[in-house]
């Protein structure tokens, strides 16, 4: 009779884990004019604004990233400056929002600064006026490969990349690979650094699952940011007097390149089945018969053959779950045991 399931050992079934890499270049081109600016969609909330590929009413656009900015309730800049607070209340929402996600709270629950060096319980200098760079899904994938992370941005008085191709600041996640940081809700995260050496100050994080860059305002702090009516304002200006989408505009002409590297994880189950000498040697296709006699078999003592073609995957009721297909059919009879893989990918 022929036997149609076998029943997998824990010792058949083994589990594979492969992250796979891409490199992901952003031009400051693409942020800062190629389509003049009809790849920028702000919305009528004011908060933040999205950057795509291509003009955002196109169909072939695809969303990379968003920009906003805000301010700690503990900042300065959170009180009247030069008598101007454009948007506040938005500005400290955005900090506190991005805040809940990345940064761990205090024990009582409030909602606690951007450290610069991510020790929390240390103390130590704070980020309290960032700018916030979530990157889209379908760059990051699963998550941003650590120590793959270069910023360049432009920090001179002249604020538009078309204009001053110069890259006068690159922040880098260096050794990320190996020091990267666990204490955040959003998962693991690196410092950027204006050296590949990982030295100096931190000048912002970058989450790796979340997605998600923040950068110190004070990366511009030693030229004007931006633009408002066309005049250059410093950073302090931006982030004050101007507006959020302002502010973002501003930024954005000041991008020279994003890159990183995206990861993909390729979960692999391979399931080997292994067909002893006695197994699978009779088929229960119907037409392994004919009136009742096996066809592969000219004499009754000749032994039974069978064709292996096809290796189906069942639950524990005996659903069918998945299909692997043999290039071509097998031949089994009781001289062969055989041992076939079959490679399950997601």
């Amino acid at each position: 009779m022929a036997q149609i399931y076998k029943i997998f050992e824990s010792s058949d079934i083994n589990t594979t884990k492969v992250p796979l890499h891409e490199r992901v270049p952003i031009t400051g081109t693409i942020s800062s004019g190629t389509y003049a600016d009809g790849n920028i969609k702000n919305y009528s909330h004011g908060m933040f604004q999205s950057v795509y590929d291509y003009p955002y009413l196109s169909s072939s656009a695809n969303h990379i990233f968003d920009l906003t900015i805000g301010y700690s309730n503990n900042s300065p800049l959170s009180a009247a400056y030069g008598g101007v607070t454009a948007q506040r209340a938005k500005k400290i929402q955005v900090y506190n929002q991005f805040s809940r996600v990345l940064v761990e709270p205090s024990i009582s629950g409030t909602v606690q600064d951007f450290d610069t060096d991510g020790n929390m319980s240390a103390g130590g200098t704070k980020m309290q006026e960032c700018i916030f760079v979530p990157f889209s899904r379908l760059l990051v994938k699963d998550e941003i490969k650590k120590g793959s992370v270069e910023l360049s941005f432009i920090t001179g008085s002249t604020y538009d990349v078309e204009k001053s191709p110069v890259v006068a600041k690159v922040l880098y996640d260096a050794g990320a690979a190996t020091s990267f940081k666990v204490n955040s809700p959003a998962g693991e995260y690196g410092l950027l650094y204006s050296n590949s050496a990982g030295t100096g100050p931190a000048l912002g994080h970058v989450y790796y699952q979340a997605g998600v860059a923040v950068l110190t305002a004070s990366v511009f702090s030693t030229g004007n940011f931006g633009f408002i009516d066309r005049q250059s304002y410093l950073v302090n200006d931006t982030f004050v007097s101007g507006n959020i989408s302002g502010a973002c505009d501003a930024f954005r002409h000041r991008i020279y390149n994003l890159q990183f590297n995206n990861t993909t994880e390729l979960n692999s189950t391979i399931y080997s089945s292994r067909v002893a000498s006695n197994d699978f040697n009779y088929s229960a296709n119907p037409t392994y018969l004919s009136s009742s006699q096996i066809r592969v078999k000219n004499n009754r003592t000749d032994a039974p053959i069978s064709y292996i073609t096809t290796i189906g995957l069942y639950s524990a009721d005996e659903q069918l779950l998945a299909v692997a297909k043999l290039s071509e059919p097998i031949k089994k009879d009781p001289t062969q045991e055989l041992t076939f893989q079959v490679r399950l990918d997601y």
